[in-house]
């Protein structure tokens, strides 16, 4: 589901924010970031990130975004 985190577009499961975007221009930072909250689906031994800097929005980029996403929730 579709939302707002601390004014930032994200996307919520059962109520809980599972995942946020950060814009670099907000935050006066070299990248924009997308990243996962911990009730996230994204687990992956003991060491994963759990952010991901996203220097350009390009159709592959996204594309990576979705399955990141799509791994969230699941």
């Amino acid at each position: 589901m579709p939302r707002t985190y601390y004014g930032m577009p994200a996307y919520a499961k059962d109520g809980k924010t599972i995942c946020f975007f950060q814009p670099k221009s907000k935050f006066k930072v070299r990248y924009s970031t997308f990243g996962f909250q911990p009730d996230a689906a994204i687990d992956d031994g003991q060491f994963f990130p759990i952010a991901f800097a996203i220097l350009e929005l390009t159709p592959a980029a996204e594309g990576q975004l979705v399955e990141l996403v799509k791994k969230a929730v699941a």
